[in-house]
């Protein structure tokens, strides 16, 4: 019976880390495909360097699946970073002065 509740610890563990292994942390960045407008480099470090913390935004706005894309149409409609990129919290997806802040052609 020990035994069983060791391996489901370890089991439990193992879970726990493997998700940690895909996230992002603050220091770090994630890239995406941009299209014609350029990649675009989310940077952990900036966003936490304003008081951000990963669960601000993960899972509830952002989805943490790797591959998730998004369209500045859904940007603009305050989707995912269009939540708090809205002009009001932080700089507006569609003002064309902010586009290279994200897009690196």
């Amino acid at each position: 019976m020990r035994s069983i509740g060791l391996l489901f610890f370890a089991l439990f563990v193992s879970v726990t880390l493997a998700g940690n292994a895909f996230a992002v942390a603050s220091g770090k960045t994630v890239e995406y495909a941009g299209g014609s407008e350029g990649k675009v480099i989310f940077s952990g470090k900036t966003h936490a360097d304003k008081g951000l913390k990963c669960s601000d935004c993960h899972p509830k706005i952002v989805p943490m699946k790797k591959g998730t894309g998004f369209k500045m149409a859904d940007l603009n409609a305050g989707k995912a970073c269009g939540a708090c990129h809205n002009g009001e919290k932080a700089f507006k997806t569609n003002d064309k002065a902010d586009c290279a802040k994200c897009h690196k052609k």
